[in-house]
């Protein structure tokens, strides 16, 4: 197996399903020559030409639109959006069209458009770049909403979301673009859309989380062994739809939860998931499913961020509070 980033595994991802099939399109600001901002799509445009994987105007409304109209006459668009902040300019194609098309033409006519973008804190952007905003798709309904967290789940997971017959919104945090490097096997591989991954086992208390708050966690797992608390990591990989049957099945072994997201508490994936757990597995908690989250207030300027994102320290305070109720 190669070692790879995350960024170098998302590329690797593109290249395959570029190869794989000639209705793959990948477009956006600056994904062609320069490929990318982040560099994700270098090279490509040179491998494959400007037909497959060219440059867009700076208008992300846009850029859903065309995704829109590919969409319907046989094309699967990856389309990215330079910045996820930058959704509300392209959120009626998404929300409005792509979520909607299969429902609405009586199956006639699917999306198969996948949303590349990146997001999240911790390496200090201007406003509107690193806003945590999957809450606002999770509660669209007709759209998947990925968020993978190590190299070898970012690859397996973009390969199977620019398969898929319906939309998937595929969100890459920033902070873990380059931060470390994984096992990433050559060629193709997929990994389904709608389940968790057990990232470490235990049996005192289960932290459920995706994203850059995977790692955070299972720092905060290691503190909490040596304090004498096995901590169960769940990394939910899908936000939509949720694997009910994991985090479930968790639930029930260890009888004690906390839910750990980025975004603010309003931002609704963690409230859903306690939402879940409340309905199908009270029975089983010893505790209060608690969360850790962003405080409910706009993303703040970089001078501030590091003090406003949950750090793995909360997550072990949070996680004695639930073991010690």
């Amino acid at each position: 197996m190669a070692q790879m980033t995350l960024i170098q595994a998302i590329t690797d991802a593109l290249r395959v399903e570029l190869k794989n099939n000639e209705d793959v399109l990948l477009f956006g600001e600056d994904v062609g020559q320069n490929g990318g901002v982040f560099r994700a799509t270098e090279g490509l445009q040179k491998e494959f030409g400007e037909d497959r994987v060219f440059d867009t105007p700076l208008a992300e409304s846009g850029i859903g639109g065309l995704a829109v109209g590919l969409s319907v006459t046989g094309f699967r668009p990856v389309m990215e959006v330079q910045f996820f902040g930058f959704v509300f300019e392209t959120f009626d194609a998404i929300a409005a069209q792509m979520a909607r098309m299969r429902y609405r033409s009586g199956g006639v006519y699917n999306s198969p458009v996948t949303i590349r973008s990146p997001f999240g804190g911790g390496v200090k952007t201007p406003e509107l770049h690193a806003d945590s905003l999957e809450g606002l798709m999770y509660q669209t309904p007709g759209l998947k909403v990925v968020i993978p967290s190590t190299p070898y789940d970012a690859k397996g997971l973009l390969i199977s979301a620019i398969r898929d017959n319906d939309p998937v919104v595929y969100l890459e945090h920033m902070k873990l673009y380059r931060s470390f490097r994984g096992e990433v096997p050559e060629g193709e591989y997929t990994i389904p859309l709608g389940k968790a991954d057990v990232k470490r086992e235990g049996k005192d208390i289960s932290i459920i989380t995706y994203g850059a708050m995977v790692h955070s966690s299972l720092k905060a797992a290691e503190e909490l062994e040596k304090q004498g608390i096995d901590a169960e990591v769940i990394d939910l990989m899908t936000i939509s739809p949720l694997d009910i049957e994991t985090i479930i099945s968790s639930v029930e072994k260890t009888n004690r939860v906390i839910v750990v997201q980025e975004a603010q508490k309003q931002a609704g994936i963690a409230a859903n998931v306690v939402a879940e757990i409340n309905e199908r597995a009270i029975l089983s908690l010893e505790a209060p499913v608690l969360r850790v989250t962003a405080p409910d207030t706009i993303f703040p300027f970089a001078s501030a961020e590091d003090a406003w994102l949950p750090s793995y320290k909360d997550i072990v305070e949070k996680a004695k509070e639930v073991v010690e109720f």
